[in-house]
């Protein structure tokens, strides 16, 4: 079983920056494959970034060249570093993992990100 907490959300102006954190425990961190998700009110939940566990990243196409997701193995946590945000980023974000081995999901609580003037 894992365990995951996430943090970083909040109010940002358009054109600021927010780091989210996601800080797993109950196993270990290197064998899980790391996700964002973000679910905005009336929409589908939609997948921002993943990192593997060999380290190589994908994005979205609407947050690409703006959001950097990365892993910290030593910490057992993933970051998702989002600049110049816009107001169709806010959202609800969730960090997702899943074992590469038993392809098990995890989710997060989920942290608020609202970009707003």
């Amino acid at each position: 079983q894992v365990q995951l907490v996430e943090s970083g959300g909040g109010l940002v102006q358009p054109g600021g920056s927010l780091r989210l954190s996601c800080a797993a425990s109950g196993s270990i961190f290197s064998i899980y494959h790391s996700r964002w998700y973000r679910q905005a009110p009336g929409k589908q939940r939609e997948l921002v970034a993943s990192i593997s566990i060999s380290g190589s990243t994908n994005y979205a196409d609407s947050v690409q060249g703006r959001f950097t997701i990365s892993r910290d193995n030593t910490k057992n946590t993933v970051y998702l570093q989002m600049n110049s945000l816009k107001s169709e980023d806010t959202a609800v974000y969730y960090c997702n993992v899943q074992n590469s081995i038993t392809m098990a999901n995890y989710w997060g609580q989920g942290t608020q990100v609202t970009v707003s003037s």
